[in-house]
């Protein structure tokens, strides 16, 4: 506790906290707020640590809509509570984190996604054909109190940290204005949150390596990769013991034995390319989502000029660009390109809506008066239109100029 509360961990923690901006929890302070409240209040919070009389306050229930559709319930603590959780963190994870699996690529420092997809691609280039695909229901909600503090006590030594995160999972949740308690679960939204439910599921990378299985787990999502059905089946019912045993359950709808080409991990999919290479693309259902939210972006009734529905554009599009890159499809990036600027074009012709304005606008831009007058002659048939070849007037250059980006790229 000594070390959580040093004044260069706090510091650390709390430009941490700034940082990450967040939403203010259920006493409404924010972030840019926390450092003046601090000063006056500091001492009084930290004897409450010291002496283990600090009771956190119950998060701020908050949902948010899940790409596969539905929703997630995320937690969000107070700005206090956040950089106390913080200031944990950093003195715990450095300690706790090379005990983890080789194998855990999810919520730890120096890994990400991508070197999950890259492991996953490896076992299967390497022959395994196959794949327990295991879902587990709501698990951040059915995440068992006794079971993870006696995890963490393999860690932690000091009576007072553990006193202060079990503390932090009862907390509770503040719904409608009421305060309602929490015997199980560690919602997402605060700092510990992931470093907690690593703790949780390293017991089940534990065993799988003992065992020698070929496995990559993100987070909640993993993926055991096998050589045939029958192998498969067996280590399925392997982690139905184990994931009983910390009382997490199965989603058995979405879980599965199967080929590893008809399953999705982490928004990729595997298929085999000329010489039996196995390489990565975009999942169906990713692409799905991708475009649904592109629709939305370029929906044709929002009142914004063309430059305004770029620059809405953009940020999705570089965030989507940069985690995707990394499929082995360049002709999907190539269509998607194709369809973005088809939409935009449709969003300006409306906006010109009038044939004579339409007419007038594209002679302007370069198009040859005839093209230009099939166009004006059909000005309410925005997005046939757009499909007229209208390069001329719109090359890819100028979707350059407003800075959209190119996946293809």
């Amino acid at each position: 506790m000594a070390r959580v509360l040093s004044r260069s961990n706090m510091l650390a923690a709390l430009k941490r906290v700034r940082k990450n901006k967040g939403s203010p929890g259920i006493d409404g302070m924010t972030v840019d707020e926390l450092p003046v409240w601090l000063k006056g209040h500091w001492p009084g919070v930290r004897d409450a640590l010291v002496s283990g009389t600090y009771q956190p306050q119950p998060v701020k229930r908050q949902s948010i809509p899940k790409t596969g559709g539905g929703e997630r319930e995320l937690g969000i603590p107070t700005v206090l509570d956040r950089l106390i959780q913080q200031a944990l963190l950093q003195v715990l994870q450095p300690q706790i984190d090379p005990t983890f699996s080789e194998h855990s690529h999810g919520f730890r420092p120096g890994r990400r996604a991508h070197d999950a997809v890259r492991e996953a691609q490896g076992y299967v280039s390497g022959g395994r054909r196959w794949v327990v695909d295991v879902d587990l229901k709501s698990f951040f909600d059915r995440v068992n109190h006794d079971v993870l503090m006696r995890l963490m006590s393999h860690h932690v030594s000091d009576k007072s940290v553990l006193r202060l995160i079990g503390r932090y999972l009862k907390a509770g949740v503040m719904a409608n204005g009421v305060a309602v308690e929490r015997y199980q679960g560690t919602p997402q939204g605060g700092p510990l949150s992931p470093l907690l439910a690593n703790v949780l599921l390293d017991v089940v990378d534990k065993v799988l390596e003992a065992r020698g299985h070929a496995f990559v787990r993100y987070a909640d999502d993993c993926n055991v990769y096998v050589g045939s059905r029958r192998a498969g089946e067996r280590v399925m019912q392997l982690l139905r013991q184990l994931y009983g045993k910390l009382r997490l359950v199965i989603n058995e709808d979405k879980s599965a034995v199967a080929s590893v080409f008809t399953r999705k991990f982490l928004g990729f999919t595997f298929w085999v390319a000329k010489g039996h290479v196995v390489k990565r693309k975009v999942a169906r259902k990713a692409l799905k989502v991708m475009k649904t939210r592109v629709r939305w972006l370029t929906r044709r009734s929002c009142g914004r000029n063309l430059q305004q529905v770029a620059d809405g554009l953009r940020s999705y599009l570089i965030g989507w660009k940069s985690y995707f890159r990394l499929a082995d499809t360049p002709g999907v990036f190539r269509r998607l390109d194709q369809w973005i600027r088809h939409r935009l074009r449709a969003i300006q012709l409306k906006h010109w809506r009038h044939g004579a304005t339409i007419y007038r606008e594209l002679i302007a831009l370069g198009m040859k008066p005839e093209r230009a007058r099939i166009v004006a002659a059909n000005s309410r048939r925005w997005w046939r239109n757009s499909r007229f070849n209208l390069n001329a007037a719109f090359p890819i250059s100028f979707f350059d100029t407003l800075g959209l980006p190119r996946l293809a790229a």
